[in-house]
């Protein structure tokens, strides 16, 4: 089916017009635009244009919501209409990055680092959660797990572990693939730098508490600890900077014939030294200096952590901060074995649902109606971002009341010490990945961030129409 040209116009017209379009491409659902000035943008007549389901900005980039199967049509009128040309994501955030300050630089590049790893690590949580629904003890019998009562399940339980623990075992490799990937480096070295950090040669690390004497290596009178840094995220980030920096160095200055022969080896030798004397080293020691604050700040107020964090989640979102906290995620997995953060994730993700399901029961207007439905149902799955934008940022009472329900959930399983020993499936399959004994608790979360956003958008939404009325 075409589209209609007039609303195309109507699209480039509400963004600022075609001078205002540095690049744009599109995704599976939205027009991502890299605009010279969002101060530009009328976003009140962009959201009244039929084929505009809603839209937000984040990380550099003004985003339409479209619609899957349409946006590809709108994109191809809209490249023949203004002539920008077509061009790649990638494009598309090079160009954003340039309207970015410092901060906003850094959030992103860690963004860019952890989301292309992210399917694996879900993947890991999901199975995890399986594993856990089989060995865990009182799940299904008293005081005996499955395969306690069905012993011929064990194997296949302990094949579903070494599966799951695998993303996290060589965690390393995967960030130094994508890490050095996003320096500019050969990410396959990237890989052989993770894989380095975790060889079997060297002291797990989960066992360095635990263990007496630590071997070394004596290095003309240097001592070096051979330890390993199993789940660990900043020794590898920071060794991935220097490898990625010194390859680029080195292809600067030596010649195409000898680069085969001499970068990769230099380079990664070099930083390999740098990992086990010093990078190694200190970096494991702030680590666990983070670890031990925040682990520290929820242990000793455990319902003010929960509140603020459930709180300011959502928040967090629009200004893309919350990639940052997916890397103290898998800090403290790799640290102790579980995370607290993330279960408070899953109950923001019901809650911007709740929030977005009851503004289909009070918006009048037939599109927000249907957007509110199809971005609740999307929210309960764990992709926040059309209910969050499409919806209930546009009407801010449901937006407060999904953060408030957030935050009354999240302090309520921090209380009661709900944990995951990985980053999972979010929004209402979350409980797969919780520790099984947590479901209890874990339950009573999602059904007060399934109930309170609904009613208290219920609520806001008279006092809004009563200050409207008064008007």
């Amino acid at each position: 089916m075409a589209v209609n040209k007039q609303s195309v116009e109507q699209i480039v017209e509400a963004v600022g017009g075609k001078e205002n379009i540095a690049a744009a491409t599109h995704c599976v659902t939205r027009l991502r635009f890299a605009l010279v000035d969002e101060g530009k943008v009328n976003k009140e007549a962009l959201e009244k244009i039929d084929l505009v389901k809603g839209s937000f900005s984040t990380n550099g980039q003004f985003q339409v919501v479209i619609g899957q199967g349409t946006v590809d049509k709108v994109y191809e009128e809209m490249v023949e209409m203004t002539g920008i040309g077509h061009a790649t994501k990638q494009d598309i955030k090079d160009a954003a990055e340039k309207n970015l300050n410092p901060l906003q630089r850094a959030i992103k590049t860690l963004a860019d680092i952890f989301i292309p790893i992210l399917p694996a690590i879900v993947t890991a949580g999901l199975l995890m959660g399986i594993n856990n629904v089989l060995t865990g003890p009182g799940i299904f019998y008293d005081k005996k797990s499955l395969v306690d009562v069905y012993p011929q399940w064990k194997d296949f339980a302990s094949i579903i572990n070494l599966i799951a623990n695998t993303s996290f075992t060589f965690l390393p490799g995967l960030i130094g693939w994508s890490a050095v990937r996003k320096f500019g480096g050969n990410p396959l070295l990237g890989i052989v730098l993770g894989l380095m950090l975790v060889h079997p040669d060297l002291l797990n690390a989960w066992a360095y508490g635990a263990t007496k004497e630590i071997p070394t290596w004596n290095l003309f009178g240097l001592h070096i600890q051979k330890v390993g840094y199993q789940g660990q995220v900043l020794p590898v980030l920071v060794a991935s900077y220097v490898l990625s920096k010194m390859e680029i160095f080195l292809k600067k200055r030596i010649p195409d014939a000898f680069q085969l022969l001499l970068v990769a080896p230099i380079a990664l030798l070099v930083t390999g030294f740098l990992s086990f004397i010093a990078i190694g080293p200190i970096t494991f020691a702030i680590a666990k200096v983070i670890t031990a604050a925040v682990v520290g700040i929820f242990h000793a107020v455990p319902a003010i952590g929960g509140l603020i964090y459930g709180l300011l989640y959502a928040p967090l979102v629009i200004t893309g901060m919350h990639h940052t906290f997916l890397a103290v995620d898998l800090q403290l997995i790799g640290s102790t074995g579980s995370t607290f953060l993330w279960p408070m994730v899953a109950l923001s993700n019901i809650a911007q649902g709740s929030a977005a399901l009851a503004m289909m029961f009070i918006a009048k207007d037939e599109k927000v109606k249907g957007l509110s439905l199809t971005s609740a149902i999307s929210a309960y799955l764990g992709i926040t971002e059309p209910a969050m934008f499409g919806v209930n940022l546009r009407f801010r009472f449901a937006f407060f009341s999904a953060i408030i329900g957030s935050a009354i959930a999240g302090m309520f399983i921090t209380i009661n010490g709900v944990k995951a020993p990985s980053v999972g499936v979010g929004g209402l399959p979350a409980f797969l990945s919780i520790f099984p004994q947590n479901w209890g608790p874990f339950f009573i979360g999602m059904a007060i961030a399934i109930v309170v956003p609904i009613v208290l958008t219920f609520v806001f939404s008279k006092f809004n129409r009563k200050n409207n009325a008064n008007q």
